[in-house]
């Protein structure tokens, strides 16, 4: 999700003051209320506070980070604004963004968020921002990977899309590596650092993503066995 929906320009409210939230998962069937804790063997996705903020804008302003995304925000309050338009967005049913961190650790070195293009998240787009000391350590795949099964297992999504810039190999590869098909090329549609870049369209659709994961799961009792 190259193009960001949150906007600066558009965020009049104060800061708000957000509790900050546990280190234990979040017992609620319903995420508006507060997202899951999800956990996997090296990283750990929770809800977004306040006092992420210094950390997000030390590792996601970066060039190689920011290049093939919508300008983050330019300063940490900028940050602390955009978390606590995530918060509201996530209470009102119409966007998601987990903090990824490292588990045993508690910084956050990145995001993944999904926002609905249809009403009730039957189809939405998705995307993400890692700080780039860990790229290439296997922490996106398996964040992206525990984002989709709550994509589709909690939040009930039929369809997910994702965008990237053609230039971005680095984004194109990890997209194709968690199993999303390409359906076309966005010609000129995303306007960065004064050009406009091809994009391409990516979808992962729940029926293809549950026959992988139980294929995947299948091949496993086989080893194991």
């Amino acid at each position: 999700m190259e193009k960001m929906p949150y906007r600066p320009e558009l965020e009049v409210m104060e800061v708000q003051t957000i509790t900050p939230a546990t280190k234990t998962a979040v017992v609620t069937s319903d995420w508006r209320q507060g997202l899951p804790v999800l956990a996997g063997r090296q990283v750990v996705l929770r809800e977004l506070r306040a006092s992420d903020a210094p950390s997000l804008f030390a590792l996601l302003t970066t060039e190689e980070v920011a290049r093939f995304i919508s300008p983050p925000p330019s300063t940490v309050e900028g940050f602390e604004r955009f978390i606590a338009w995530t918060l509201r967005q996530r209470a009102a049913g119409t966007y998601v963004c987990f903090a990824v961190t490292l588990k045993g650790f508690d910084t956050a070195i990145g995001i993944i968020q999904m926002r609905e293009t249809e009403p009730g998240f039957g189809n939405a787009e998705w995307g993400f921002a890692l700080g780039s000391s860990f790229w290439g350590t296997g922490i996106f795949q398996e964040s992206a990977e525990l984002v989709l099964e709550f994509a589709f297992d909690t939040v009930g999504a039929h369809r997910l899309e994702a965008r990237a810039a053609v230039k971005n190999g680095r984004g194109n590869g990890a997209l194709r590596k968690l199993g999303a098909v390409q359906e076309g090329v966005l010609r000129k549609s995303f306007h960065r650092n004064g050009e406009y870049l091809d994009q391409v369209l990516y979808g992962i659709v729940e029926d293809d993503w549950r026959e992988a994961r139980q294929s995947r799961k299948e091949y496993l009792g086989v080893v194991v066995h």
